[in-house]
């Protein structure tokens, strides 16, 4: 024999959708926040990675890449210099953080040593939180 009450009424499957966005309410910001904590500790990876890729670099060809060349000479070869032996770095993408945003190079002066580095979220120097600058050790 069928009933006829079988089935979900709608103020049930309403109460079900409201519990669920409910749900979803509290855990959105948290998975956004972990989001962002991991593409900082994605870009710091990011830079060392660099900053490696310009050692090699300064190893093969005897210095390190000038301010004209930038970062650009780790991917791809320039067709007159000496002893370049890579790429250094699988792809133009490594070039840019995880945000997007290309990333910075000094050369090295006379009392420090080159820098690679990313502005963080923002894009922009300076801030706090995910919009810190961050470098990597030279």
């Amino acid at each position: 024999m069928k009933r006829d009450d079988e089935g979900y009424t709608l103020t049930e499957m309403l109460v079900v959708i409201a519990v669920i966005c409910l749900i979803a309410a509290v855990l959105t910001p948290a998975l956004f926040g972990q989001m962002n904590r991991a593409r900082a500790k994605a870009a710091q990876l990011q830079l060392e990675n660099v900053a490696a890729a310009v050692e090699a670099f300064r190893t093969d060809v005897g210095r390190y890449p000038t301010s004209s060349e930038g970062l650009a000479v780790l991917v791809k070869d320039p067709a007159a210099l000496e002893g370049w032996a890579g790429p250094y770095l699988r792809n133009v993408k490594s070039l840019s953080d995880p945000w997007g945003h290309a990333l910075i190079y000094l050369p090295p002066t006379a009392s420090e040593g080159f820098f690679v580095e990313s502005l963080g979220a923002d894009g922009r120097p300076g801030g706090t939180g995910l919009n810190t600058d961050l470098k990597a050790p030279s």
